[in-house]
């Protein structure tokens, strides 16, 4: 079970989203400060944390800071500030979203789901799909005795595909998997980067292919007689 912590002075703030983000099936674990939150990291192994800015003991930006310094679960950060300075400061310690009190406790479980999925994927550091294998870390792509390079954003799509082979992804969901929740641009780029990797890789060469399923999607199926 996946389970989150929940790191907030305001008792009513944490109830309010351990029972919606319960409903969701994940475990609950929740700290009033930073020190506490730390204890309970010590112990216990947390998925992702959801962290408050303004906390007594420890601050919620002395909470990233520390975290970072040994983990890269996904952090969400909650501030009653919207200033841009301070979503800088957030991102420069190494949060991952960030929302803005007063916030919908569905929001924040949407957001959480869209951080796990791309941790997940991000997480999975190789994977191997018909005559290719894809590395993460250094977003390369090997075929054969040749290393390929492509744009970024086509090798986190080509690689989310390759970690769900037969799954059908619908537009919205590669958005907010690959370009992030608060993307606001046209989901056709989705269509976009799907043609530019059709013509890198064709079924004959790679053993696959990115189908077109009507109405619905995309997903990566196998040529026949290919696992």
């Amino acid at each position: 079970m996946t389970t989150l912590l929940i790191v907030d002075d305001d008792d009513n703030i944490r109830e309010l989203l351990q029972l919606f983000l319960s409903a969701e099936g994940y475990q609950i674990i929740q700290a009033e400060n930073g020190v506490v939150a730390l204890e309970k990291l010590d112990i216990q192994k947390i998925d992702a944390a959801i962290i408050d800015v303004m906390m007594p003991e420890m601050d919620g930006w002395e909470l990233v800071e520390a975290i970072r310094s040994y983990s890269d679960i996904p952090l969400l950060m909650l501030t009653a500030k919207g200033e841009t300075a301070q979503k800088v400061r957030g991102f420069s310690l190494g949060i991952d979203d960030y929302l803005t009190k007063p916030f919908e406790p569905i929001e924040v479980v949407m957001r959480i789901k869209a951080l796990l999925k791309r941790y997940k994927i991000a997480s999975s550091q190789q994977v191997t799909v018909g005559y290719l294998t894809l590395d993460h870390h250094s977003n390369s792509i090997q075929l054969g005795n040749n290393t390929i390079q492509i744009p970024q954003k086509e090798f986190e799509l080509l690689f989310k595909f390759a970690s769900y082979p037969n799954k059908t992804f619908s537009r919205a969901q590669l958005i907010e998997d690959i370009w992030g929740y608060d993307y606001e641009g046209d989901e056709r780029t989705i269509d976009v980067h799907i043609k530019r990797l059709r013509e890198r890789f064709s079924e004959a060469q790679v053993g696959f292919k990115i189908a077109t399923i009507w109405r619905l999607g995309y997903r990566l199926e196998f040529t026949p007689n290919e696992k």
